[in-house]
């Protein structure tokens, strides 16, 4: 029986692609979003993945939408905790608002998904958690303490997780992908974006396809020994 995968901001850039990945690996997907209703249905019109709107950050909008999509397509295997925002600048310049949103997003919206389906997957004795991380979570990067902060939360996060997951045979990995052509690196300014490329090492900005097959890799069953991970996809850029 195919399992049954939900990936968070899943209709668009690096979630678009994990969420076909997953489809074409025969998973059952589920693929949650946030506010583009527009995009959400031209992407479950072309893939045919089953779509889900509700907020990451609302607690109770991931308890209905996590009870949603089991009664759709069953018990809930793999999460993928792709949604993330940004709303940069500089300490001097951010308000508080623009913390708590990363913040309540891009960390809490993990937390918020994970306590929807971990006791499920703890009485099945099967689970797989993958939450994407950044390599400005493991870097730093000018004017973004809050999504460096939420980013290398997650990182903490994943490895007290897996600690919990590993005796009931769920693991809890990240990924930390570098720079990846998507819609939110094309907004970069052109010569800013050139500077980036000449400090990656293998010369181009990532695919978002490249960050799924490492997805695939961590939700495989055979997958099992692999918990507490975090996997840094980014093309040599920062290394650790």
């Amino acid at each position: 029986m195919a399992r049954v995968a939900i990936v968070t901001g899943g209709t668009r850039g690096i979630g678009e692609a994990i969420s076909i990945g997953l489809r074409d690996a025969g998973y059952k997907v589920a693929a949650n979003y946030a506010g583009n209703d527009e995009r959400a249905r031209a992407f479950c019109e072309k893939t045919g993945i089953a779509v889900y709107k509700w907020d990451v950050a609302s607690f109770e909008e991931c308890q209905a939408g996590v009870k949603k999509v089991e009664a759709d397509l069953g018990p809930v295997d793999v999460i993928v905790n792709n949604a993330g925002i940004t709303r940069d600048g500089t300490m001097r310049k951010m308000a508080r608002n623009g913390w708590d949103e990363v913040l309540d997003t891009n960390l809490g919206g993990c937390f918020n998904m994970c306590k929807a389906a971990w006791e499920g997957m703890l009485s099945r004795g099967f689970g797989r958690v993958v939450n994407i991380g950044s390599i400005n979570g493991q870097a730093g990067q000018y004017g973004q303490v809050n999504y460096a902060a939420a980013k290398s939360g997650i990182h903490g996060f994943t490895k007290a997780l897996a600690q919990e997951g590993a005796p009931k045979g769920v693991t809890v990995n990240a990924i930390a992908p570098g720079y990846i052509d998507t819609d939110m690196v094309a907004a970069v300014p052109a010569d800013v974006l050139e500077k980036i490329k000449a400090r990656i090492p293998v010369g181009r900005l990532g695919k978002a396809e490249e960050i799924a097959r490492g997805v695939l890799f961590l939700v495989a069953d055979d997958a099992g020994f692999v918990t507490g991970s975090t996997m840094s996809i980014n093309g040599g850029q920062h290394m650790y």
